[in-house]
């Protein structure tokens, strides 16, 4: 007694496997590795931002929804009581899958900060990326189950001609506008924010003689010679690992002009994401006596330019204190 051979043992479901669909899962997966691999200066970690924001989800579950075809409009009247719901055609799944990855996109935003990922692009990222392909999976199946004749299919050509041919409907229109309009509000509200990836924080303490370290009661009157004890804490909340200079300057002013600029220190350090590095440090300013000065702390993004200023400094602080030997 002989057996019938499974398709799928014979490969038929590879055979039949979606296209566009593992095009998509793959494109999930690769536009992931890029937002982990480059930081937040790289414009190709924005480029892979891109279509996993945009597109890439929505079309999955857009293939989950309907994984038939559209409807053909000769259909007698028995026939399409006894079909199943009808398919869509190409440009309203395409429109579809911009504006459902505009709705997936808030809800991931929204769970993320409860979860012990938080909210980072990283996080973001991986989240769009797995509910990419567990739909596109979901999909597959879907188009699979569906009779040859009905299963809605890419073939790259035949695509290309369906988009020439295919008229604008009402609902077409509808939703190009909608899709222009939430593009728009994704690129100002969520996308920039994200391709930021975050911020760095800088600050000073100072340590009371109770031992309790606060901001911003650093000494404002000193002898000359005097060491003024601070502590620099670094925050970084950018979504990657950050290398960063600290320089200390003491700075003259003149009319609101510095007029003479001397290092005093200069700190090499690297923080990981999500954490805060802290430095004591101890400066002794040496103008002479009876003479006021700027300490300022000038954080910068690896090294710093030749001339640090407070203005061109990613991040600044300063504080005022008068050398006097009263």
């Amino acid at each position: 007694m002989s057996h019938r051979a499974s398709t799928w043992l014979r490969f038929g479901f590879i055979r039949r496997y979606p296209f566009d669909l593992a095009a998509v899962s793959v494109g999930a997966a690769v536009a992931y590795l890029l937002v982990t691999r480059f930081g937040t200066e790289s414009g190709l970690r924005l480029f892979a931002m891109v279509p996993l924001v945009l597109f890439l989800p929505g079309y999955a579950l857009v293939s989950t929804l309907f994984p038939t075809d559209k409807r053909s409009a000769n259909r007698t009247a028995a026939t399409a009581a006894e079909a199943r719901p009808r398919g869509i055609d190409v440009i309203e799944r395409m429109g579809l899958a911009f504006v459902l990855s505009l709705a997936i996109v808030p809800l991931i935003v929204l769970v993320l900060p409860v979860t012990d990922w938080g909210l980072s692009a990283q996080s973001i990222a991986a989240a769009l990326a797995a509910v990419t392909v567990v739909l596109a999976q979901l999909g597959v199946v879907r188009r699979v189950r569906t009779p040859d004749t009905e299963r809605f299919t890419v073939a790259p050509i035949a695509s290309l001609g369906r988009l020439r041919n295919a008229g604008l409907t009402a609902s077409s229109v509808v939703l190009v506008i909608a899709i222009g309009a939430a593009v728009s509000a994704l690129f100002v509200g969520v996308l920039l924010p994200v391709s930021a990836g975050g911020y760095t924080e800088l600050a000073l303490y100072s340590e009371t003689d109770d031992g309790e370290v606060v901001a911003g009661e650093l000494p404002s009157e000193i002898a000359p010679g005097t060491s003024i004890p601070m502590t620099i804490a670094i925050e970084n909340d950018e979504g990657t690992q950050q290398d960063y200079t600290v320089v200390i300057q003491q700075q003259v002013l003149e009319d609101d002009a510095v007029v003479e600029r001397t290092e005093l220190q200069r700190l090499n350090t690297t923080v990981a994401d999500g954490t805060t590095a802290r430095s004591e440090r101890s400066v002794t300013p040496t103008v002479a006596a009876n003479e006021t000065v700027r300490i300022s702390v000038l954080l910068y993004h690896d090294e710093p330019p030749a001339t640090p200023t407070n203005e061109n400094a990613a991040e600044e602080t300063h504080f005022w204190v008068d050398v006097t030997d009263r």
